[in-house]
Parts: C-alpha cells; structure tokens; sequence
C-alpha cells in the first residue's frame, strides 16, 4: 500500500510570540491588535506618542500595553507595521537598527483619493512591502492583512472576521508564521500568496475593495476557493 501522500505541515507555535503593532494607534492597527489579543497574544502598541499609545491600549482587551515605537519595535517578536503610507519610509529608516533580524509584517496599502474613489500609488520599489525590505535588509519582511476592514476588526458585535489573509514572502518560515498568526484570529484564514514581488497587486487591490464597499455599502474581504 502507498504510503506517499502528502501529509499536512505542522503550523508553527506562536502562542507564547509578542506582537508589536507600529501605528497601533490607527484603527487598522488598533483593530488588528485587538483580534491578535482576543487569541491570548500579547500586543505591544507603538506610537511617535507613548502616552497616546497606553490610552489606545487601555480600551482593549487581553494583555495590551502601549509604548513608543522604538519600544514596540524592540519588545516584538513579530513586528507590524500599520502606519499611512506618508510616514512608512521615514518610520522605518528610523527603526531599522531595532527590527534589524525580526519578522516584519507589513500591511500598508499606498493609495491615493480623489472625487473618483481610491487608486494605487506607484512606489519605486514596486510595493510598500518591496520598499520596507530595501529599507531593512536584514529584517524578514512578509506582506499581509491588506484587506481586512478595520471596521469589522474593532466592531464588538463580530466574533468572527470571515475573511482569507493572502501571505506574501521570500523567507518560508516567516510566511509560515504569519500564516498562523491570521489562522488564530475566528473566520481568518492565511494563505500563501507568493513572493514579496507580487505584493504590489495585492496591495493595490484594496482601493478596489474600498470602490465595492462604498457601492454596496458593506466591509468586503476575500475568499480563496478550491485551497
């Protein structure tokens, strides 16, 4: 009898890992450390603004704290980037020697807005994600959490955000990881996406989203059929 089927790989533990959120005083930041929390993680928010950041963190629950960024970006095992696209490059300049060696989860969407709605910003390096690997060569960048409404994320009522995270990397174990940090969160699921250069798709794929919310009147996110 064959033995060779394909045996499913072994998610990582990140139970015991501490997220730091930069731009953890933003609702997309807010929202996501407030679902990473729920999951028994601890969450770091990190702001230009220490005491700002510790009164975002007093409104969340589980064990959040809130600190400079420079703090965060030492305390985190995995460390997410959550800030507007003006401050993404100054931001991490300034950080690079703290999150030199770390995870950095970047979920930053460059967009623009006029009369006619969202559009995608042309970066030179071809994505936010593309951008903050040039700027921290020896951190692990991994793309993520692009397209989860920061809406449903805060909302109290919602226990579950039913939405796949599409994970976008070159180092496997970091995809991996992050993959199991959206797998924690109820109705998430994170699936591979490919490598860092394809993330500028993704990334502009947001303003489309934001187009169907304002059509319909609703927080969509994204199914992967046939995974």
């Amino acid at each position: 009898m064959s033995t060779d089927a394909a045996v499913p790989p072994v998610a990582p533990d990140v139970a015991g890992l501490v997220i730091s959120v930069l731009g953890g005083t933003g609702e997309q930041g807010r929202g996501l450390a407030r679902r990473l929390a729920l999951t028994g993680l601890r969450v770091v928010l990190g702001s230009r603004d220490a005491a700002r950041a510790a009164a975002a963190a007093d409104g969340l629950p589980g064990a959040v704290s809130g600190v400079d960024n420079l703090t965060a970006a030492r305390l985190g095992d995995v460390v997410v980037v959550a800030v507007p696209w003006d401050g993404h490059r100054e931001l991490l300049v300034s950080l690079a020697d703290a999150l030199a060696g770390k995870i950095v989860l970047d979920c930053v969407n460059p967009l623009g807005f006029d009369r006619q709605g969202a559009f995608a910003l042309d970066v030179d390096e071809g994505s936010a994600a593309q951008q903050a690997q040039a700027l921290l060569p020896t951190s692990r960048v991994v793309a993520a959490f692009h397209h989860v409404s920061a809406v449903l994320l805060l909302d109290e009522a919602v226990d579950e955000v039913t939405t796949d995270v599409l994970v976008l990397g070159d180092d496997r174990t970091a995809t991996d990881l992050v993959q199991a940090l959206a797998d924690r969160i109820p109705g998430m699921r994170g699936v591979y996406g490919g490598r860092l250069r394809n993330a500028r798709q993704v990334e502009a794929l947001t303003a489309n989203l934001i187009s169907v919310n304002r059509r319909y009147r609703t927080h969509a996110g994204l199914r992967v059929t046939g995974v």
